[in-house]
């Protein structure tokens, strides 16, 4: 059995996020990238997968610039076998991403997709849906168990009510939710062989799909400073001064 595991490069979440002098962007100026976190629970459920010998083969995906090859690297030296970097500068929307592991799904034929939920950076939560819906797969969102036997995984999921099981039919799409696992560390032995696993470059191109933005990023602002809070001595006044500010 073949997983596929597509991760992103993202500022790493220690590092405090700043907006563009322009307010065009964040600023990734001379920031400490990594790989997204949700991305590393996804390799580490598929390395867990083929410790239990079930699966066979881990290809760590990447859509990215050139420097997202080390975001495998990483993916690799955890315990991924081969990777595909899929080479793009500009900022890739998550329908484009989807379409693009549509045709790299298609290339390689895996039996199951695990990726994180969403990426730190913009938040979306979009790519596994819309993957699902291109491959017309069935799909286990935020899923913080997976079991897999038989042709089929029983994926867990985190729903606002709990917790909901389904049952997916192989291939499918599996995307990870915080509780799934905790990532290990890659140990330097596993850094140093990683090195000389291979990564396939690819573009956009190799797989027809146009990469043009159809969302336009007007401005970027930081969000605005928190009021120090004040102590009130009843519940009256409370009232009071949230109508006072609006909030009721």
């Amino acid at each position: 059995m073949k997983v596929l595991v597509p991760v992103k490069r993202v500022v790493d979440y220690n590092v405090k996020v700043r907006v563009k002098s322009d307010n065009t962007g964040v600023e990734l100026a001379n920031v400490k990238m990594s790989m997204n976190p949700f991305d590393e629970i996804a390799v580490e459920e598929a390395i867990r997968l083929k410790e239990a010998g079930i699966v066979s083969e881990i290809v760590v995906v990447s859509i990215g610039p050139k420097a997202a090859s080390e975001t495998i690297r990483t993916g690799l030296a955890m315990g991924g076998d081969r990777g595909i970097l899929v080479t793009e500068d500009s900022d890739v929307e998550p329908l484009a991403v989807a379409k693009i592991l549509k045709g790299i799904v298609e290339e390689e034929s895996p039996e199951m997709v695990i990726l994180g939920k969403q990426a730190i950076d913009g938040d979306n939560n979009q790519t596994g849906q819309m993957l699902a819906q291109l491959l017309g797969w069935p799909q286990g969102t935020f899923a913080s168990k997976v079991v897999v036997a038989d042709g089929a995984a029983d994926v867990t999921r985190e729903i606002d009510g709990g917790l909901e099981t389904v049952k997916l039919q192989l291939p499918a799409v599996v995307t990870t939710d915080l509780r799934l696992n905790e990532p290990r560390y890659a140990s330097l032995p596993n850094i140093m062989k990683a090195k000389r696993k291979p990564i396939a470059d690819k573009t956009a191109a190799d797989y027809g799909v146009d990469v043009s933005p159809r969302v336009t990023v007007l401005k970027v602002e930081e969000p605005a400073s928190r009021e120090a809070g004040i102590m009130v001595d009843s519940v009256e006044e409370l009232v009071a001064k949230l109508k006072e500010k609006g909030a009721l």
